[in-house]
């Protein structure tokens, strides 16, 4: 089975009797070759069409266009598997530096709460609130100091 041809939307495909066709066929190859003409030809006397001269690219079967379909299919699923791999690998790098992050300001709060007491100092204490979503749940970290200590 033949696919369309390359020829424009709304130009009709030529038709002519096989009879016909036999005596002009190196015409018709070469109308097809440099134009993208499709000719249609019929049995004498019958107006439906039982063959067709068409371009080369255009007269792909229907195995070679299944084979096509499959090699793009396996193309697209070896990318859609890198992808899914880069991603999960940048989540887990992600995860990690959010986590060297939020630890390290577990640290750097165990530090202010042992050199200057919860509560004293008013910018702390909005900068403790600030950070609060952070310092939620987290360990106590450093001299028995506890990060998540309120305010």
């Amino acid at each position: 089975m033949a696919v369309p041809a390359l020829t424009p939307q709304n130009v009709q495909p030529r038709s002519l009797p096989l009879r016909e066709a036999r005596t002009r066929l190196t015409q018709l190859v070469a109308m097809a070759e440099l134009t993208d003409t499709v000719t249609l030809l019929t049995r004498d006397g019958d107006p439906r069409p039982v063959a067709a001269i068409v371009p080369a690219p255009a007269a792909r079967s229907t195995a070679q266009a299944r084979a096509d379909a499959d090699r793009l299919a396996a193309v697209t699923a070896g990318w859609a598997r890198r992808l899914d791999t880069l991603h999960e690998q940048s989540t887990r790098q992600h995860a990690a530096e959010v986590r060297a992050l939020t630890d390290a300001l577990a640290q750097v709060w165990a530090e202010l709460d042992h050199r200057v007491t919860p509560g004293s100092d008013p910018a702390l204490a909005r900068l403790r609130a600030a950070h609060a979503h952070l310092l939620a749940d987290r360990p106590t970290v450093g001299r028995g100091a506890n990060p998540t200590h309120p305010d």
